[in-house]
């Protein structure tokens, strides 16, 4: 019984391979990514933020006084340059909870949440979207009430 459903499970995983494209599970690459470019926010490091967007990547910044969408290379380059800024170019000392990553053949979002230090300190819940290794979405949500759970 044991063997006939190995051997089911490996012609499923067969059949399934043409729907998934024959893409490589996304996964453990992409939670190391978003680590890395959470590091660079604390960082205040822009090139190495803005190394993983995709070209037509999009971000949401929700509440502070960078608040709005920005879509595209450009935009969120010039926002990031803001927030750099807006700490005087220095690094923000930073606290991070676990990521929690959400992975299938498409892609991997991860979810954090982030304590940031520095001249306006602030509690961010942020979630980052990788399609193929390049973070195409992020969400830069401002929560004054978050838990950081290590």
């Amino acid at each position: 019984m044991i063997r006939k459903t190995k051997v089911a499970s490996l012609l499923l995983a067969f059949a399934l391979l043409p729907v998934c494209g024959g893409q490589a599970v996304a996964g453990p690459l992409d939670e190391a990514k978003a680590r890395t470019h959470l590091d660079a926010v604390a960082a205040g490091d822009l090139d190495a933020l803005m190394r993983d967007y995709a070209d037509d990547a999009y971000m949401e910044w929700v509440g502070g006084p960078l608040d709005g969408r920005y879509r595209g290379k450009a935009e969120i380059r010039a926002v990031w340059q803001k927030f750099i800024a807006a700490n005087g170019g220095q690094p923000r000392p930073a606290t991070f909870g676990k990521l929690k990553a959400f992975t299938n053949p498409r892609g991997t979002s991860v979810e954090a949440g982030a304590g940031y230090g520095g001249k306006l300190p602030m509690k961010v819940w942020h979630a980052l979207t990788y399609r193929e290794g390049d973070l195409t979405t992020e969400v830069w949500q401002i929560a004054p009430a978050l838990q950081i759970d290590p």
